[in-house]
């Protein structure tokens, strides 16, 4: 059994003092996630229906809903077969952090947010080649399916899930 979060852990939100932690923690796991430059990481921030950390910038999680302008793939193949959704576009949890259930924090923060917004779905990919079995299982224990798959021109192979929120 995971240990209970710190009280310090919960959600929050992210400060300017946190993006230089949080781009070293997006940076580090650039396979799963993709690799950020400042700026772009910032303007990413900017446009994010929902961008919270926790445990000292050692958790992040990035979404947007369907009106973000944002030139991605997987983003795009989500918008063209849902009218509404929280596209989750990255979440991370440092390794020395991991076992603490900050995960589930950030997804629960999310979902409320999502909710109180008038949001019933929520979207993510998952990499299927190079495979993430961790992200999957995870996934799955929240409810995620599996709605479809795609092979990227970067030469990765993307599996898309759906979670639908309960009211």
């Amino acid at each position: 059994m995971n240990p209970a979060p710190a009280a310090g852990d919960a959600p929050r939100a992210i400060t300017g003092d946190d993006l230089p932690a949080l781009l070293a923690l997006n940076n580090a796991h650039a396979q799963e996630l993709s690799w950020q430059e400042p700026a772009a990481f910032a303007r990413l921030l900017r446009q994010a229906f929902f961008a919270r950390t926790c445990a000292d910038a050692q958790a992040l999680l990035i979404a947007l809903d369907q009106d973000a302008d944002y030139d991605n793939p997987n983003f795009a193949w989500l918008s063209a077969r849902y009218r509404r959704f929280v596209y989750i576009d990255r979440v991370v949890v440092d390794a020395r952090a991991r076992g603490k259930g900050l995960a589930r924090q950030l997804y629960a923060a999310l979902a409320a947010h999502a909710r109180l917004h008038g949001h019933d779905c929520l979207v993510c990919e998952i990499n299927a080649d190079p495979p993430n079995p961790a992200s999957v299982a995870f996934h799955q224990q929240l409810g995620f399916r599996p709605v479809g798959e795609a092979r990227l021109d970067n030469g990765k192979t993307v599996t898309y899930f759906a979670c639908l929120l309960a009211p």
